[in-house]
C-alpha cells in the first residue's frame, strides 16, 4: 500500500517514513502542504495519507480537504500537538479517519495504520454473502463501497462507511460508544470517545434533513446511538 506523509520537520518525517518502510509500506514524502498535494496528483492511487497540521503555507486541514475533494474514499490520519485539543476535532470534522497526537511511538503509528488499511481493502479481503444493504431510503453497495440515499449517492469516508455498514447490520439495535469504537477503530484504539461523537455529527449532516431533529440516526442518550428506518 501506498502512503503519503507530509511533515515539515525532518526529523519527525524521517522516523515515520524509516518504520513505514520496516512494515513494507510504499512511503511518498512532502514537507508542505503544496507539495503534498503536488505528490498525490502524480500518485492518485495513494490509499493513505499522514497530514500535520501546523505546516508553512497551506496547513493540514486544507490538504485533507483537497485530497478529499480528490479522492473520497483515501484514509486520512492527522498528526496533532497533544495540548491542540481543538485541532483533533476540526480534523474530525472536515473528514479525517483518525488522529495521533504528538509525542506518538512507532507501535502506535503502525496500530492506527493497520487497522485505517483494514477497512480500506476491507471491499477486497471480505466475501460478502450479499453485495448490498438497505435499510428504508438508504442503500450500502458493499463491493464498490458506495452509499445512496434514494438513488443519490453520497460520499463517505472509509470510517463512515464502515459506520453506517455497522449500523445499517443492526438496525433498531442500540449501540454504545464503547461498542462503537472497538467494532470500527479496534479494541487496541489509543484514543477518546469523542472520535464517536464526530463521526456521528458529520454523517449526520450528510444523510439527515435536519441533523440536529435525525430521523435515521438517533441518540440514545447516555449511552449511544441506534438506527432506524424512517419511511416517511
Amino acid at each position: 500500500m501506498k502512503i503519503l506523509v507530509l511533515e515539515d520537520e525532518y526529523s519527525i518525517r524521517s522516523f515515520v517514513t524509516i518504520n513505514l518502510k520496516r512494515e513494507g509500506y510504499e512511503v511518498f514524502e512532502a514537507s508542505t502542504g503544496e507539495e503534498a498535494v503536488e505528490v498525490f496528483e502524480k500518485n492518485n492511487d495513494i490509499r493513505l495519507a499522514i497530514l500535520d497540521v501546523m505546516l508553512p503555507g497551506i496547513d493540514g486541514f486544507e490538504v485533507l480537504k483537497r485530497l478529499r475533494e480528490k479522492s473520497p474514499s483515501i484514509g486520512i490520519i492527522m498528526l496533532t500537538a497533544r495540548t491542540h485539543e481543538q485541532d483533533k476535532v476540526l480534523g474530525l470534522e472536515y473528514g479525517a479517519d483518525d488522529y495521533i497526537s504528538k509525542p506518538f511511538s512507532p507501535t502506535e503509528l503502525v496500530a492506527r495504520i493497520r487497522s485505517l488499511t483494514r477497512r480500506i481493502s476491507l471491499s477486497d479481503a471480505v466475501d460478502y454473502e450479499k453485495d448490498e444493504i438497505k435499510s428504508g431510503h438508504f442503500t450500502l453497495k458493499l463491493s464498490d463501497r458506495k452509499f445512496y440515499k434514494s438513488d443519490k449517492e453520497i460520499e463517505l469516508t472509509p470510517k463512515e462507511f464502515e459506520i453506517l455498514d455497522l449500523f445499517m447490520r443492526n438496525k433498531g439495535k442500540s449501540l454504545s460508544r464503547d461498542q462503537i469504537l472497538n467494532e470500527i477503530w479496534g479494541k487496541n484504539y489509543f484514543g477518546d470517545l469523542k472520535v464517536v461523537d464526530v463521526n456521528m455529527r458529520r454523517i449526520r449532516k450528510k444523510i439527515e434533513k435536519d441533523p440536529a431533529n435525525p430521523c435515521y440516526l438517533k441518540t440514545v442518550w447516555g449511552y449511544g446511538y441506534r438506527w432506524e428506518e424512517d419511511e416517511s
